[in-house]
C-alpha cells in the first residue's frame, strides 16, 4: 500500500545532470523556456515509465510470495504476514508480533522460517532487551532500482 503518492523526477535529473543544467542556464540566459518545457516533460514520461514498471515488478513480486508464505508458512495467516511485510519492509520482530494481528509466537515462529528461507534478511540481532530487525529483501530490491 503506498500511503501517499511517490513521483521523484530527482533520478533522472541525475542522470541527465548536464542537459539538465544546460536548460536551465538557456533559460537564464535565453529565455526559452520551450527547450525546458520539453525536457521536464521528457524527465516526467522516463520517470512515469520506471515507476509503472516498479509498480508491475511489486505485484509481480506480491503474486509470487503469496504462494512462497503459504508453502514455507503452512499457516491461515501466511498472507496476514505477507501484507505486513509488504508494508513494513524494515521492521523490528516486536513490532511485527505486536501489530499484525497475528499471535505473537505464531509470527516469531515466521520470522524465524522467513530469514532460513532467505526472505527476510536479519539487519540487527536481538540484544539484550532490543528487538531482532530484519529486511523483506526481495521488495527491497525492486524499488532499491
Amino acid at each position: 500500500m503506498i500511503s501517499a503518492p511517490h513521483f521523484y523526477v530527482s533520478g533522472y535529473l541525475e542522470e541527465e545532470k548536464d542537459i539538465y543544467i544546460d536548460s536551465m542556464r538557456n533559460v537564464s540566459l535565453n529565455g526559452d523556456w520551450t527547450s525546458w518545457c520539453i525536457f521536464f516533460l521528457e524527465a516526467l514520461t522516463n520517470q512515469a515509465i520506471r515507476n509503472l514498471e516498479i509498480a508491475e515488478n511489486i505485484n509481480v513480486l506480491y503474486e509470487d510470495m503469496k504462494h512462497k508464505f503459504n508453502s514455507i508458512l503452512s499457516s491461515k495467516w501466511g498472507v496476514d504476514a505477507l501484507d505486513f511485510m509488504f508494508a513494513n519492509p524494515y521492521f523490528r520482530n516486536n513490532r511485527f508480533t505486536g501489530t499484525s494481528g497475528i499471535p505473537p509466537h505464531t509470527a516469531a515462529r515466521f520470522t524465524r522460517k522467513l530469514v532460513d528461507e532467505g526472505v527476510l534478511v536479519t539487519l540487527e540481532e536481538a540484544s539484550g532487551r532490543k528487538p531482532a530487525m530484519f529486511m523483506f529483501e526481495p521488495l527491497i530490491e525492486i524499488v532499491r532500482v
